[in-house]
């Protein structure tokens, strides 16, 4: 049947993830760093996914489609175990529940039972690595002098809750600036980032990003600032996993 669908233009996509979150049937996942329609069964074509694209990226068209399958929608959900919520007023009359779309929006309960006493006071004492203020992307100025000479660290704002060891394993000895592209306009990382790497001698980027989509946003920001500024940098990226393990 022709009817309204989701196109995406992966010459555009630059795989952020900020698409994903928007789409209540989970239709859209990210497949080798571009964001793809898992099938045409599971797209309603309404374009609720239309905004949030900062390359502009995703249109709906007619074109000859399977139609819209709300009991594959159900069990897509199921298999992929993604979290239910009530209704989207669009969704208003629909016979199944809508997800809240990304996994790193999924709300999950985990607990450690190897944790003891001991590692509790081993990390009570473990000083700080942090050697710069501020942090937060949107208010370090980027010919601030600890840049200067810097080997600098971008990470997510999730990435030191999850990873216990963050400042003895990734923070000692370097320039940190931290961001979230699920929250922030990732166009504002990419003209921030480009600046700093353009002004500050930059010795190395490492950025580490949560294991969620939407994470990904940040690594797509600094690859394409580190490009527009014209330096080549060493540039290693690591992935954290939401229970703390290290991809």
């Amino acid at each position: 049947m022709i009817r309204k669908i989701v196109q995406i233009d992966e010459g555009k996509c630059n795989g952020c993830g900020l698409c994903v979150p928007s789409c209540a049937e989970g239709a859209i996942t990210i497949v080798n760093g571009k964001a793809r329609l898992a099938a045409d069964n599971l797209c309603d074509g309404l374009g609720a996914c239309l905004g949030d694209c900062p390359q502009d990226a995703i249109r709906v068209i007619e074109r000859e489609a399977d139609e819209f399958d709300e009991t594959a929608v159900a069990r897509h959900l199921k298999e992929t175990k993604q979290d239910l919520v009530e209704l989207k007023p669009h969704h208003a009359g629909h016979g199944y529940t809508a997800p809240a779309g990304c996994p790193g929006s999924r709300v999950m309960s985990f607990s450690d039972g190897n944790r003891d006493n001991g590692d509790r006071a081993r990390e009570e004492k473990e000083p700080s690595r942090l050697a710069q203020w501020p942090v937060q992307l949107h208010l370090v100025p980027v010919n601030a002098p600890f840049f200067q000479d810097a080997d600098l660290l971008i990470a997510a704002d999730c990435v030191p809750f999850a990873y216990a060891g963050f400042h003895r394993d990734f923070l000692a000895g370097k320039a940190l600036v931290v961001g979230c592209p699920k929250l922030d306009d990732n166009r504002f990382y990419l003209e921030k980032l480009t600046e700093l790497f353009r002004v500050s001698r930059i010795r190395s980027v490492t950025v580490m990003r949560m294991e969620v989509p939407c994470c990904g946003g940040i690594v797509m920001a600094a690859q394409q600032a580190l490009a527009a500024s014209g330096k080549e940098i060493p540039f290693t990226e690591i992935t954290i996993g939401i229970k703390g393990d290290v991809h």
